[in-house]
């Protein structure tokens, strides 16, 4: 299970509809083994493309350099889907590199909306294994 705050969950909504119809992309950092998302750190989508996302490799080799000085980790990897449900797709699959993060999904696919519903989903992705799980917003 996902516990996030408001405040963040509002931010990556924010980010994700500002960057519509690009996909959007970020981390959000908390402390080594805590498993709380702290720190929220949009990245910019070095693809600058409408169907996947990128990190730039220098602003994530500074990103993790950045987080080992803090005693951080990657919590929450969160992107937008810009025309699809926010379900991971075989690309994110594949991309997803970090067992103990949340993968975290918001659809902007209605004109840059966000279901207000539903505004994020939250996955585990470890070795091509995604399961879906539930998320708290405090």
């Amino acid at each position: 299970m996902l516990t996030i705050s408001r405040e963040i969950v509002d931010s990556i909504i924010k980010h994700a509809k500002a960057d519509h119809p690009d996909e959007a992309c970020g981390v959000v950092a908390g402390a080594v083994g805590s498993d709380v998302p702290s720190r929220f750190i949009p990245m910019l989508n070095a693809a600058m493309s409408t169907t996947f996302y990128e990190f730039d490799s220098g602003d994530l080799l500074r990103l993790y350099r950045e987080m080992d000085r803090n005693d951080e980790e990657p919590v929450v990897i969160y992107h937008s889907h810009t025309a699809t449900e926010a379900y991971p797709s075989r690309t994110d699959i594949s991309y997803a590199s970090e067992p103990n993060a949340h993968y975290v999904l918001v659809s902007t696919a209605e004109n840059g909306s966000v279901n207000e519903e539903a505004p994020l989903r939250s996955y585990r992705i470890v070795d091509g294994v995604v399961t879906e799980e539930e998320v708290t917003i405090v």
